[in-house]
Order: structure tokens, then sequence, then C-alpha cells
């Protein structure tokens, strides 16, 4: 059975039944081929339990589109059909990629800013706490979440999840080969709330933080794992694909064998949806083709200019710290400062992620298991996304005496970070006539500068710290 009718960049699904084999997970081979002019895409299928298989695919052009597949099993081969992929719709504005070479938009055009938070382990809390999360997220201001496939267990996450994604248990040992269905269909529910919320799942798809074997399978149980996961998950158009959280801690894994997964996803993804890998101390080089943007653990926001410089990719700092409480150091920064680093992430032309991890009496993080935030940094990031994508566009650096990104000649986002200067003096380009607003980023407050200014000129200040300019070309004299 498959619908008439889909929406560009919304899910077309083939669903088939056949007869079991001993184990369809590995004996079955399926695929489709999709067609529309004389454009062909090869896409995987996959086994979904209880007889029935399934092929998803993402249309990304609208018109009549012819379908057929392949397999092995009689019953699932030279099965034929077509559909038409309609116009999308308010809000679907498609999947989220490269723009610019070092920014991202939709791909229906608009541009979009990263703002996100890490929420490890919120989709393996139960429903109550998961509900919870998402309403959350509703009201917040992330458009982007990193998330695990797997379970994790770590300080402050050690609670056993109601599904594993395989068949088997602790006590008796895991199937590597065979999946299992009720851990996906969730994983799947949950992307789609987040779609729905228009919100990217970055999902990690190997963390060293395992006491499941999750994180030590051979290399045939690693490449069959990265297949299904691509064949079920790459039809949604918010998926992210993130190879690793640390990829350096996990000791069994080579540089080569993610070099191999990075590959593996680029040749079975049909959607081509972004790939990133994340660091704890040493980077993955994020120049290498299959990387189509640096995701990066550092405390150093000021060395987004750095990686721009060198990987020539969108740069995210998807990990500068969290706001919390916790005794370790990655997690108790202030609210002002966390706020301060995306402020200087995104004033050099770079993105920056946030996270929060304030000791609970149930250890619910909000940075692993969701639920709600405390901090006093996700208003101000509400803030900081208002004023970019009120905006004209993608900052790029821009050099007018003190660290600003815009648009030359048009438009500027200044940032001032800790210096709590009275005076400064900026140099804007001659010939044209400038509005000059100072923000207070903390108070969340605008107040626009009497009279107009050009060229060098002095700006008298109002002596706070982590002030911002946001200076705009006037109609022409």
């Amino acid at each position: 059975m498959a619908a008439a009718k889909v929406e560009q960049w919304d899910i077309f699904e083939l669903e088939m039944q056949a007869e079991a084999t001993p184990n369809p997970y590995v004996d079955v081979t399926l695929s489709a081929e999709f067609k529309l002019g004389n454009r062909t895409v090869q896409v995987d299928g996959f086994y979904d339990g209880k007889g029935i298989y399934r092929v998803r695919y993402m249309p990304d052009r609208t018109g009549q589109w012819q379908y057929e597949t392949s397999s092995n099993l009689d019953a699932l081969n030279g099965q034929f059909g077509e559909f038409e992929c309609t116009s999308p719709t308010e809000p679907n504005h498609g999947p989220v990629g490269v723009y610019r070479t070092r920014h991202f938009a939709y791909a229906a055009g608009r541009v979009y800013y990263p703002v996100g938070t890490t929420c490890y382990a919120w989709n393996h809390q139960g429903d109550e706490q998961e509900l919870q999360t998402l309403e959350t997220l509703r009201n917040g201001p992330f458009n982007k979440i990193r998330m695990c496939v797997f379970p994790k267990h770590y300080s402050y996450s050690k609670n056993e999840p109601d599904f594993h994604p395989f068949h088997g248990s602790i006590d008796d040992g895991w199937d590597f080969s065979r999946f299992n269905p009720a851990f996906w269909h969730h994983l799947e529910k949950r992307i789609g709330n987040l779609r729905d919320l228009g919100i990217e799942a970055d999902l990690i798809l190997f963390h060293p933080y395992d006491r499941w074997g999750y994180a030590k399978m051979d290399s045939v149980s690693d490449d069959r794992y990265l297949k299904y996961a691509v064949a079920r998950l790459s039809a949604y158009r918010n998926v992210w694909w993130s190879l690793a959280n640390e990829w350096d801690l996990m000791r069994s894994k080579s540089e080569q064998d993610w070099d191999r997964f990075f590959k593996i996803i680029q040749e079975h993804d049909p959607s081509q949806h972004l790939r990133s890998i994340h660091n704890c101390v040493r980077f993955y080089d994020h120049a290498l083709p299959w990387v189509t943007h640096s995701s990066i653990q550092s405390s150093n926001t000021s060395d987004m200019t750095k990686w721009l410089k060198q990987y020539r990719k969108p740069a995210i700092d998807d990990e500068c710290c969290y706001e919390g409480n916790v005794p370790q150091g990655w997690g108790n920064i202030t609210g002002q400062e966390l706020v301060r680093r995306f402020w200087d992430g995104f004033i050099r032309g770079g993105y920056v992620g946030h996270g929060e991890t304030y000791l609970h009496p149930e250890d619910i993080l909000w940075w692993s298991k969701g639920g709600v935030l405390h901090g006093t940094s996700p208003a101000r990031i509400a803030f900081l996304r208002e004023i970019l994508e009120s905006g004209p566009g993608p900052l790029e650096p821009q050099d007018i005496g003190v660290p600003a990104a815009g648009k030359s000649g048009a438009y500027y986002l200044a940032y001032l970070g800790p210096n709590q200067s009275a005076r400064k003096r900026l140099t804007l380009p001659d010939g044209a006539s400038y509005r000059i607003e100072i923000i207070d980023t903390w108070e969340m407050e605008v107040r626009a500068v009497e009279g107009s200014f050009e060229g060098k000129c002095d700006l008298e200040l109002p002596g706070k710290p982590y002030t911002a300019l946001r200076i705009t070309k006037q109609d022409d004299r």
C-alpha cells in the first residue's frame, strides 16, 4: 500500500508483505528505483517485523514519480507503481543543507541559523518525560537537538530504557543481526515529533558511554546497523547524521572505520542529509569530502575563525560547555558565560550549541534526559535568534574596528563581549549613512542611538559588559 500523493520533502512509504525467512534482516535484499523524467534514485528497503517490508523515500522534486522494487524474494520483486509529488505547504521548508560554503539553508531557500541544544538520551526516558521534553522544546528557542540513537550510560544517566535496538537482553546477550522494530518505531515517532515542531534531529549514531555492548560491535554489525538506520530514517527531512559523540574516545574503532562509516552513509542515503562527527580532544579531519560541516567540542569559541578558514565548511561548536552546577568543569559555567560564547561564535561567522546541567534530586538533567529547563541562558538565546532571523541573511565577518559580522556596506552586528567601554571608535564605510542600535544582550533591550553615523566615528556606550551593536544602512541621502 502506498499513498497516491505525497508532499515534496515528505515521506513516501511502500509497505509490502512476504513470508519471513529464518533471518529477514540478513537474508532478504530489498531496494526500489524511483524515477522522475530522466532522473533515477536508488533507495534501500528494510524489514519491519511481522512479515512487513518497507521502502521509504523523501521526494525532492514535484511531479509524477514511478517506482519499481528489486528483491531476492519473489513476493517483493518487481512491484511497481507511481505517485504524485505535490508542492510543499507551510511549515515544510525541506531538509537543511550547506549554503554559501559556511552557512545553512532549507532546501526551499530560507536561511537556517542552527540554534541547537544537547539532550543526549531524552528519547530513552519513557513517554511521560519525553512528552514533557517536547513541550519544553515547543516553547523554547531551539531549532536543532543533538540526541543519541543508542541509550547512554554515564553520570546522571543510568536508567534502563524501555526499548533496545536489537533483539535480546542484557542477561542473555544481544543478537546484533536482528533489529527490534519497537525501538525503531519509537525513535521514528520522536523524530516525527521534532519535525512537527520545526526542530532538526542531529542523530548521534555511535558514542562511548555504553554498558550494553553497542559501542564495541564488530565491523559487520556496525555496517549493518548503519545501513538499516539510513534505510529507516533518511526519509525524514529533519534528520542530520552525527557519526559519533566524542569519536576519539571509542578506542575499539580505528580512523579507517570512521572513514568507512561516512562512506556507507554517503552511499546509501538517497537524500544526502548533513554529515558530521564530534570530538572530545582530537579532531577528525573535517576537510574530508564526506563531511558536510564541522561539529566541534571546544570551550574556546574564538577559534571559530580558525576552523572556518581551515575547513572551509560551516562550523558549529556544539559543545562549548554547559550552563549548570555539576562538579565537572564542562558542566558548570554560568548562563551569562554561555550567552557570551553564543554571541562570540555567531559574530565570528559560525554557530554555537546550548546545553544545561543543573543538579536534580532525581538526576533529570536536561543535557542527558530532557524534562524542563532551569537556566538563565535560553531566554537570551531566543533573543539572539530573533535578532539573527530579522537580519538580511547569514553573517560574514566584517572589519569595522570592533568584532562584527554582517553584509558589507549594508548591515553589521557587532559584539563587545565583557568589555565595559564608555566609548568606541567605529570604522564604517564612507559615503553612506548608518543607524546604530545598542543591544543589551543580557537584559534583552534595544536602544536606538540618536543621529546617523558614517566613516570613522566615535560612539558613546553605556559602559556595561556584553553589549552588542546593530548597524543598518539608511536610505541613500
